[in-house]
């Protein structure tokens, strides 16, 4: 109980702070730069208080193996919540597709360079004119991340397994889609 009520607090302060200021080899379009730059560049996602408690603290019970330190946690989940909305994302396909890329590791670095949770690959970079900016800072790896995603998803039509295939840059096959979609009808759905 005594933990439930010190996660319900964190959840409530979190929720109360300010909002915190991704992930193929194809060459972005100008459109996708251009997307993208004003994500980077614009500034909760919650509709009331009690939305985010429960999900927080549903969220955070879930991933408490993942990343042990509670308060980073609630901080990890906020952002993704937010980022997630702010390009009408379901939050917990995010928590999926952040589980098959780097299973929550904040500094993974895939085989051909892709960075932070979501994977991104660092020339989003230069192409967005931020060559400074830290694929590892959490706001910015989740900000490209759901941004480009949600630019693949939108380019295949809303199709999320074709949208999931060119985030990962396995466009014609089906077994990353597959396994993001796994992840999430297995873990991260609200029960």
């Amino acid at each position: 109980m005594i933990h439930a009520i010190k996660i319900s607090f964190l959840c409530l302060a979190l929720f109360m702070a300010p909002p915190l200021s991704a992930a193929t080899n194809e060459r972005p379009s100008e459109e996708l730069r251009n997307i993208l730059t004003k994500a980077i560049n614009s500034a909760d996602s919650f509709g009331d208080r009690f939305d985010a408690e429960v999900w927080l603290l549903d969220m955070s019970t879930r991933l408490n193996k993942r990343i042990k330190d509670p308060i980073a946690r609630l901080k990890f989940l906020k952002n993704v919540h937010y980022e997630a909305n702010r390009v009408k994302l379901a939050p917990e396909l995010i928590l999926a597709l952040i589980e098959v890329e780097s299973n929550f590791e904040r500094w993974a670095i895939s085989r051909v360079g892709a960075r932070g949770f979501m994977q991104i690959m660092p020339f989003w970079l230069n192409e967005i004119g931020k060559p400074d900016d830290d694929l590892f800072q959490m706001s910015t790896n989740l900000r490209m991340g759901c941004t480009i995603l949600r630019f693949y998803i939108d380019k295949e039509k809303g199709n999320l397994a074709r949208g999931l295939a060119r985030y990962n840059g396995s466009l014609g096959s089906t077994r990353y889609s597959d396994k993001v979609l796994r992840s999430l009808s297995k873990r991260w759905y609200q029960r």
